[in-house]
């Protein structure tokens, strides 16, 4: 269900106080801009998906029935903009083989990296998650940065759940697999000490 005060703001838009619609923008801006950036990682693309994210949520408000909340709904939107931009601007593709982790690898990396202070691994995650491919570093924000529900990411997504899980499973291996050739080996053997 979407929010109540969404839900007046949105009726008032529908009714023709037009005006009223900077209150969504002004409140949902920074999740579309996030979004598209986390997925474009580019601020001007990011700024271009945002507005074409709000034009359409405003010329398409009359189809928002209210079944989710008004952020998933946007959220939706601004995902597959992002993922139409990135369709346009693709140049090349970065993919590489992923070799099998053991469960022991993964605690080792999980371990190194609860060692490292926080602003450290939020550098290093970011530069890790940049190397993912576009859905799979989405999918991953979604579900652990902007903490949704696997329901609210398969109605963003129009996946279905298994393959939500699938593709969460792989980001997290393929993750997991850039954090460990990437971390500095003077920083596993420090912190892996302790």
């Amino acid at each position: 269900m979407t929010d109540k005060n969404d839900q007046l703001i949105i009726t008032k838009v529908i009714n023709g106080d037009t005006n009223s619609f900077a209150y969504l923008v002004d409140n949902y801006k920074n999740m579309v801009f996030s979004l598209a950036f986390k997925m474009t990682k580019n601020r001007e693309e990011a700024e271009e998906i945002s507005q074409d994210t709000f034009i359409k949520a405003f010329k398409n408000l009359k189809k928002f029935k209210g079944d989710s909340k008004f952020s998933t709904w946007l959220y939706r939107i601004a995902y597959h903009t992002s993922l139409d931009s990135i369709k346009k601007n693709k140049k090349s593709n970065n993919t590489f083989e992923i070799n099998d982790i053991t469960f022991h690898q993964i605690k080792s990396v999980e371990t190194i990296l609860e060692g490292i202070e926080r602003k450290e691994r939020a550098k290093i995650m970011d530069a890790c998650l940049a190397r993912l491919a576009d859905d799979e570093r989405s999918i991953i924000w979604m579900f652990y940065y902007d903490e949704l529900s696997l329901k609210e990411i398969i109605d963003i997504t129009d996946l279905s759940e298994a393959n939500i899980k699938v593709k969460l499973h792989r980001a997290r291996k393929k993750l997991l697999t850039i954090v460990e050739e990437n971390v500095e080996p003077e920083m596993i053997n420090y912190y892996g000490r302790k």
